[in-house]
């Protein structure tokens, strides 16, 4: 898990301790607190901040230059929130100063919400230029297949080989003829893909080799071909499947002689290309039902590549979410965030529409919640509807706290309810406890132990009075 680093400006003691323990309580691992009259003597690096925190922003008495101040102190960049109460709503700031602000009491969800905001923040004020393509080319995953995938595009990517890509609907088949296109030699031409189901069987020959002035009813100039538009780099032929018989034949002999005509005319003009092909049908059933020229098939399978579906690598869907989520963000079409619950729900969806089901679902959760956090009952119903009934994990008392079998597991709430500021202090407490006995008392060891600054953890020792042990920290 990546820890983000909050410095907290807050003079008020009880805020600074709520707000450190929901901190805390969502991992944020490094939170350095300060005196809102003492920030510019703080002793810590400027750098590293992933987000600033001003409490008692009605009154604080920090004004408009004195946040200007403190952000080219600790970078532009870096995300700035304001804590205010509801009554007291500061209106004179505003974007692009701060990145948003919470209210106080502070709820979780409100807050989970406003440090995303500040990460879109972040991450549009550090945005690189060349980012999109970066993106376009990326083949996301860990999984199995999918680095059997990446090793076969090293393999094939720098030969002229005809690649044939396979596999379902929306599994991501551009995206690994894109691959290939620029980790070959012809990476500096033409990447130019066409979609044989999408245009007119009368069309598709005028589309692929260009067409002559006059050569038929609206020729009215001379065209050039996706051919010739490719010449040098790579033709990615989309849906080869779907293509007509009378197309097939006229393919195979550019494919075979490496030349080509126009239509309407009569000058053979060279096809440098290399050809990536790529269909969802089943190309050797199409050829036993005669809708397949057999030879064509061999032409354009010379390097099979088969794409997963999603169902089969579903470990990689969380970095697909994320990368998805970025992708939109350089894009400046919104962001959203997902927490773990919805996550984990999308891995046991059946994804029959594949990656660019999953694409869609995120753009609609954008579209429905700009900058939030999407939990579990936000999902759309089919999303929710085929979960199993997760058993819950028994809880056992500890002391005078609730606590699951597994840090990592849901937590239930008693009949009788209980007190979440008491549960989570006492949560905390033990917890330190517990490093510090790990670490013989050695409160540098139980810092590293919490990932968090020595410093933060003798407040907090201090705080619930704990007994310091200063051999060797």
């Amino acid at each position: 898990m990546s820890y983000k680093n909050v410095l907290l400006i807050e003079s008020d003691t009880q805020r600074r301790a709520d707000l450190n323990l929901l901190l805390n309580f969502i991992d944020y691992g490094q939170i350095e607190s300060a005196d809102v009259k003492f920030w510019r003597s703080i002793d810590t690096p400027k750098e590293g901040w992933n987000v600033i925190i001003i409490g008692q922003a009605e009154t604080c008495g920090l004004t408009r230059a004195e946040i200007e101040e403190l952000k080219n102190e600790f970078g532009s960049e870096t995300p700035v929130l304001l804590l205010h109460h509801r009554e007291g709503t500061p209106t004179e700031l505003a974007p692009p100063l701060i990145a948003g602000k919470i209210e106080y009491p502070v709820k979780h969800r409100q807050l989970q919400h406003a440090l995303h905001q500040a990460d879109i923040y972040h991450r549009t004020n550090t945005r690189p230029g060349s980012g999109t393509q970066t993106l376009f080319r990326s083949l996301v995953g860990n999984s199995r297949p999918i680095r059997e995938i990446r090793r076969l595009i090293d393999q094939v990517a720098d030969s002229d080989a005809n690649v044939m890509i396979l596999g379902e609907s929306g599994t991501g088949k551009e995206v690994v003829a894109r691959n290939l296109h620029y980790h070959s030699s012809r990476r500096d031409k033409p990447f130019v893909p066409v979609n044989c189901g999408a245009i007119p069987p009368e069309l598709l020959e005028s589309e692929l080799f260009g067409h002559e002035k006059g050569a038929f009813t609206g020729a009215i100039s001379t065209r050039h071909g996706r051919f010739e538009m490719a010449n040098g780099g790579t033709l990615f032929l989309d849906e080869i499947g779907d293509m007509p018989l009378s197309m097939q034949v006229k393919l195979l002999r550019v494919i075979q002689e490496r030349v080509f005509e126009r239509v309407g005319g009569n000058k053979s003009i060279t096809a440098n290309v290399r050809i990536v092909a790529a269909t969802h049908r089943n190309l050797e059933e199409e050829i036993a039902a005669e809708r397949f020229r057999e030879d064509l098939y061999y032409r354009l399978n010379v390097f099979p590549i088969e794409m997963p579906p999603l169902r089969e690598r579903i470990e990689d869907i969380p970095l697909l979410i994320e990368e998805l989520i970025t992708r939109m963000e350089y894009e400046q079409r919104g962001s959203v965030r997902l927490t773990q619950n919805t996550i984990t729900a999308l891995c046991q969806y059946k994804w029959l529409g594949n990656v660019r089901e999953l694409s869609n679902l995120i753009e609609r959760l954008i579209i429905m919640f700009p900058n939030g956090v999407v939990d579990l009952r936000d999902l759309p119903e089919k999303f929710r509807h085929d979960l199993p009934v997760a058993e819950l994990p028994e809880v056992q008392m500890v002391g005078q706290m609730l606590m699951p079998q597994a840090l990592d597991a849901p937590l239930r709430i008693p009949a009788n309810g209980l007190d979440l500021k008491e549960h989570m202090i006492n949560l905390e407490s033990s917890l330190i406890r517990q490093a510090l006995d790990d670490a013989d008392g050695v409160v540098a060891h139980a810092a590293k132990r919490l990932n968090m600054r020595r410093t933060t953890l003798v407040e907090k020792m201090r705080k619930y009075g704990l007994q310091r042990v200063d051999k060797a920290c």
